[in-house]
């Protein structure tokens, strides 16, 4: 399995992982607060169709031993807050919602969670992306955060987030072509 997020139509990008299991830990980590702040974003979630989703996202304290934020991302070192709305949620195997709803140009992440063994098949689908830029950051930003949802998982220290996530921008800047 390539741990980098693959462009699979023109405003989506599918990153696929095989993480530590059983699903139920892995489901708990997509939707607890305090766990999924611990490697994305704290936050509420209303666990049904057309629930609220609030993300409050404290990157830089994410990690430890991380570089500061670099300039284009300056305005989310501190805490940031995204809202959305489930759009599908069916414990442990699919939960989906909206991505930055209060923007008005939203898009929508996908999880599609299946138990291999004692592993679970991640799949993360994020659609409705609507330039390169974006299609950039969403892949570097999903590829860092779930290197450091697969190190909590694995009780181990993550990379920074920071440095991970300049770092891939980067490789996908490389690998994703221009228009």
């Amino acid at each position: 399995m390539n741990d980098y997020a693959q462009v699979i139509a023109p405003t989506t990008v599918r990153i696929e992982r095989s993480m530590p299991g059983p699903i139920e830990r892995l489901w708990d980590y997509l939707t607890d607060s305090e766990k999924r702040g611990h490697w994305l974003a704290a936050g509420d979630m209303e666990l049904r169709e057309g629930g609220r989703v609030d993300l409050v996202f404290r990157n830089s304290e994410l990690t430890g031993n991380d570089d500061p934020a670099p300039a284009k991302y300056a305005q989310y070192a501190g805490e940031s807050r995204m809202h959305g709305r489930i759009t599908a949620c069916d414990a442990p195997r699919l939960l989906a919602y909206t991505w930055g709803e209060d923007g008005g140009d939203y898009s929508e992440v996908r999880f599609e969670l299946s138990p291999q063994g004692e592993r679970v098949h991640l799949v993360v689908t994020h659609s409705r992306l609507s330039t390169r830029d974006a299609m950039l950051s969403v892949a570097g930003g999903w590829h860092a955060h779930l290197d450091i949802l697969a190190a909590r998982l694995e009780d181990r220290e993550p990379d920074g987030f920071w440095r991970s996530h300049t770092r891939l921008e980067a490789e996908y800047a490389r690998r994703i072509p221009e228009a």
